[in-house]
């Protein structure tokens, strides 16, 4: 699936959306380069999951938590030297647990993922304001959620 979004308001309303729509276990990596904006996106998503904290990137701890109505695990593995690093996090707890993954450079990771998830790559448009997300769910859960966007 592919969605046009323009604005930071069109960006807020899509991830405010979807964060409506995940479960606990659900896992949604976001990909695209510097200011795409993964971080963005993930703020709202966490909106809609209705945390209440500020969401920041953890671009140097990896990983951040939040409450909402499940437990929210923010990653950015922008700065991973090397996957394995993610045994050190114990990070099959947070991508097998009962709260919500999102992994924003979830590229740098591929391997290390769950094979059902929703992936999300936002890719800059030709003005500063506008986004093609290009979107696709591995698994029936995923494939379900998708329906539940369009």
């Amino acid at each position: 699936m592919e969605i046009r979004i323009n604005g930071l308001k069109e960006t807020e309303d899509f991830g405010i959306k979807l964060g409506r729509l995940l479960e606990p276990g659900d896992i949604v990596c976001l990909n695209g380069e510097l200011g795409a904006g993964k971080t963005t996106m993930t703020k709202s998503i966490g909106i809609g999951l209705g945390v209440e904290e500020y969401i920041t990137s953890p671009t140097f701890t990896l990983i951040n938590q939040y409450r909402g109505r499940m437990p929210v695990y923010h990653f950015d593995v922008y700065r991973l030297e090397n996957v394995e690093e993610l045994y050190d996090l114990g990070f099959d707890e947070y991508f097998f647990g009962n709260g919500v993954c999102i992994i924003e450079w979830a590229e740098k990771i591929e391997r290390m993922l769950p094979e059902d998830r929703l992936v999300i790559d936002i890719k800059n448009g030709k003005n500063i304001d506008e986004r093609t997300l290009h979107i696709s769910g591995h698994g029936p859960r995923y494939e379900e959620l998708i329906k539940e966007l369009e």
